[in-house]
Order: C-alpha cells, then sequence, then structure tokens
C-alpha cells in the first residue's frame, strides 16, 4: 500500500484537515480526485505511520485532527 500512496495528496489532505474542511470519505473523495477506499487508505496511513491524530466525528460526520497537528517533510 506504501508504494501507492502520494504525498501530494498527504499533504492536500493535511491542508484540508488543518482547516477543517475535509468533510466525509466521500467528501474527501472528490476533493482528492481519488477512491472512497484511497482516502481510507490514506487515513491509515497518516494515522499509523505518520501519528496523525485524525478521528471521525459520528455527530458531524467529518474528520478532524483531535489536537493541532503539524506534518514535516524533508527531502
Amino acid at each position: 500500500m506504501q508504494s501507492d500512496l502520494d504525498i501530494r495528496v498527504i499533504i492536500q489532505l493535511h491542508e484540508l484537515l488543518m482547516a477543517g474542511r475535509a468533510g466525509n470519505s466521500e467528501c474527501l473523495s472528490q476533493r482528492l480526485g481519488i477512491s472512497v477506499r484511497s482516502v481510507y487508505n490514506y487515513v491509515t496511513f497518516m494515522k499509523n505511520e505518520l501519528n496523525a491524530p485524525i478521528i471521525y466525528n459520528t455527530q458531524t460526520k467529518c474528520y478532524h485532527y483531535d489536537r493541532d497537528c503539524e506534518l514535516r517533510f524533508s527531502g
């Protein structure tokens, strides 16, 4: 799965989460131009590998960060 991930999508997802505009999986799928299954893969990767504090609020039906989150990428 990791080899199929695109850093540009991770950055876009992070920016949407930071702005509070992520929405649910279907919204993210449309905004990011990826499948709903891929949304789940990216969220899982970010949570497990990048320790991103992403949660899904069942009341608002939106993904968001549970606390402040700063992702740094160096090359």
